[in-house]
């Protein structure tokens, strides 16, 4: 599996890393965690943008799909650093809201600030919406969309993982970030924040989406 992802050099450069199988186009670190949990283990290397002595200009997200704006994070981010890049596009989508926040999920309120500043606004909006929405019908769940993609635009594979859940009515849990205090999962009677990490993991949109991309480039 590991010689399937191929090395390339770049003019842009990895920083304590080592060599990498693939660079994976964020600086969240908890994105990152998530995804070399499950890579790792197959022997896929992986890097970040943070790892990058200068960082590309972020390519436009302006697809109406969480598969668009993956694809042209992945081939944008691969053609500028000349790497096989894997590139991901998340969010939530809530069911009486029409599927919305849905691909502005990260900026639905429209707050500007850190990410825990913008988390917060969001949160708090999402709240205030459904305010109004009893309980059964408040049905959501996360989305995640991956694509992999070389140097020269080819798409190499893609994936869409799914983690579904209602929205609780006031936030709850500290292991995650964005909706995960919110996504209620009535089987385990918690959160999405409230799952211990490897457990998240395990079931989360990002997990399943990184397993079922495993499987593609198999």
């Amino acid at each position: 599996m590991e010689g399937s992802w191929g090395h390339q050099k770049h003019d842009h450069g990895d920083r304590g890393r080592g060599d990498v199988n693939i660079l994976f186009a964020t600086s969240n670190p908890h994105k990152i965690e998530e995804v070399e949990a499950i890579l790792a283990p197959h022997g896929i290397k992986v890097g970040s943008l943070s790892d990058l002595e200068s960082i590309p200009p972020e390519p436009v997200e302006d697809a109406d799909t969480f598969e668009g704006n993956a694809r042209l994070k992945a081939i944008g981010y691969a053609r500028a650093t000349g790497r096989r890049c894997l590139a991901d596009d998340s969010g939530l989508e809530v069911d009486a809201l029409n599927g919305a926040p849905g691909v502005h999920s990260a900026r639905y309120s429209g707050v500007d600030g850190d990410r825990a500043v913008r988390d917060a606004a969001n949160n708090q909006l999402l709240l205030s919406e459904l305010e109004p929405v009893p309980e059964h019908l408040r049905t959501a769940r996360f989305v995640c969309a991956m694509c992999v993609a070389d140097p020269d635009g080819t798409i190499v594979a893609e994936s869409r993982g799914h983690f579904e859940g209602l929205i609780t009515t006031r936030a709850r849990g500290q292991n995650g970030f964005g909706y995960d205090p919110l996504l209620w999962l009535p089987e385990d009677g918690c959160t999405s924040a409230e799952l211990p990490p490897l457990e998240k993991n395990r079931r989360s949109h990002r997990g399943s989406a990184t397993r079922l991309l495993l499987e593609n480039l198999s």
